[in-house]
């Protein structure tokens, strides 16, 4: 099926290998969508900006699912390991986070 991604299993040195470029891409896709906001505020063509907003939020969630990260919200995505998540959100400086599948963002347990 085109677009299909296979389900990656990540250990915790996976996940937090990987979290550097998250990191990178995620903060370059934040400066480009607050410099957009920024302009339309300043008066120029709204529409056309959160147009252009809309596909740098996109091109993100489309990187980090092509690494296997699942994207859950606005710079939040988790790592899937076999039997839960590894939780991270924007500006969380290090992967410091884990919850159940059942239990959500709202059941976050702190891993160290």
């Amino acid at each position: 099926m085109p677009g299909t991604r296979q389900k990656r299993i990540f250990s915790f040195v996976q996940a937090a290998e990987l979290l550097p470029e998250v990191r990178q891409l995620t903060e370059q896709a934040i400066s480009s969508v607050a410099s957009l906001r920024a302009r339309a505020e300043a008066g120029e063509a709204a529409a056309e900006l959160q147009r252009q907003a809309d596909r740098v939020v996109q091109d993100w969630m489309l990187a980090l699912q092509q690494r296997g990260v699942e994207v859950k919200g606005l710079w939040l995505i988790d790592f899937d390991n076999g039997s839960g998540y590894y939780c991270w959100s924007w500006p969380e400086p290090a992967l410091e986070y884990y919850h159940s599948y059942e239990d959500g963002f709202g059941g976050r347990m702190r891993i160290h």
